[in-house]
C-alpha cells in the first residue's frame, strides 16, 4: 500500500504540475510561460517526484514507464495491476484539483484542458500517423533513459535528473504534435474532463506508449541486461 500511495501521490504531481502549468500559465499575456515553460514544468514534477518517492515506489508514475520496466526485467508482473490502477487515480486526481483551482475565474472556459490528440485536436493539426510514430518513439528514447539511468552500473544518484531532462526535451520535441503525452494515466486524466472527441482518441495515448515502452524494454534488455 505505501507503494501504492507514492505512486497515486507522483502521479497526482505530476499532473497538477505538468498540466497546471499548461491551463493555468501558459498562455497568460506577456507573463505566460510558453510550451517551453510546460515542458520544463513537466521535466520538474518528474525529478523532484523521483528523489522525494523513488525510494518508495521506484517512482513510476506513468503506465507506460511499469510495463516497460516489467519488460526490461526491472520489476514484478504481480505488481503491474496495482501501479496502473493507482497510477489512472492519482491522474485523475490531479485533474480534479486542477479543475477546481481552474474554475475559480469568472470568465473560466474548460477548452482543451491541456488534453492530448491529433487531427483537429494536435496543437499544429498533426494527422494519426504522426501522433502515432511520435509517442511510440518519444515512449521508447524515454524508457531508453529510465532503464539505462537507473541501472545497476549507471552512476548513482543522478537518476532522477537525467529522467526529469529527458522528459522536459520529450515535451520540447512533441507538444506541437500531440501536447506529449507518453503516459496514458496523464492522457486519461485530462480526457475524461474534456470529453467528446478527446475520449474517442484516447486509444491511441494508451497504445503507442505502452509499444514504445515494451520495445524499450526489450532493447535495453538485450543491451544491457541488469545482471551485468
Amino acid at each position: 500500500m505505501k507503494k501504492l500511495l507514492a505512486e497515486f501521490i507522483g502521479t497526482f504531481w505530476l499532473v497538477l504540475g505538468g498540466c497546471g502549468s499548461a491551463v493555468l500559465a501558459a498562455g497568460i499575456p506577456e507573463l505566460g510561460i510558453g510550451f517551453a515553460g510546460v515542458a520544463l514544468a513537466f521535466g520538474l514534477t518528474v525529478l523532484s517526484g523521483a528523489y522525494a518517492l523513488g525510494h518508495i515506489s521506484g517512482a513510476h508514475f506513468n503506465p507506460a514507464v511499469s510495463i516497460g520496466l516489467w519488460m526490461g526485467g526491472r520489476f514484478d508482473g504481480k505488481e503491474l495491476p496495482g501501479y496502473i490502477i493507482s497510477q489512472v487515480l492519482g491522474g485523475i486526481a490531479g485533474a480534479g484539483v486542477l479543475y477546481l483551482i481552474a474554475s475559480g475565474t469568472a470568465d473560466f472556459s474548460l477548452g482543451g484542458f491541456a488534453a492530448n490528440g491529433f487531427g483537429e485536436l494536435s496543437p499544429m493539426g498533426y494527422d494519426m500517423t504522426s501522433a502515432l510514430v511520435t509517442e511510440v518513439v518519444m515512449t521508447f528514447m524515454f524508457l531508453i533513459v529510465i532503464l539505462g539511468a537507473t541501472h545497476k552500473n549507471a552512476s548513482p544518484g543522478f537518476a532522477g535528473l537525467a529522467i526529469g531532462l529527458a522528459l522536459t526535451l520529450i515535451h520540447l520535441i512533441s507538444i506541437p504534435v500531440t501536447n506529449t503525452s507518453v503516459n496514458p494515466a496523464r492522457s486519461t486524466s485530462q480526457a475524461l474532463f474534456v470529453g467528446g472527441e478527446h475520449l474517442g482518441q484516447l486509444w491511441l495515448f494508451w497504445v503507442a506508449p505502452i509499444i514504445g515502452a515494451i520495445l524499450a524494454g526489450l532493447v535495453y534488455k538485450f543491451m544491457a541486461p541488469n545482471n551485468d
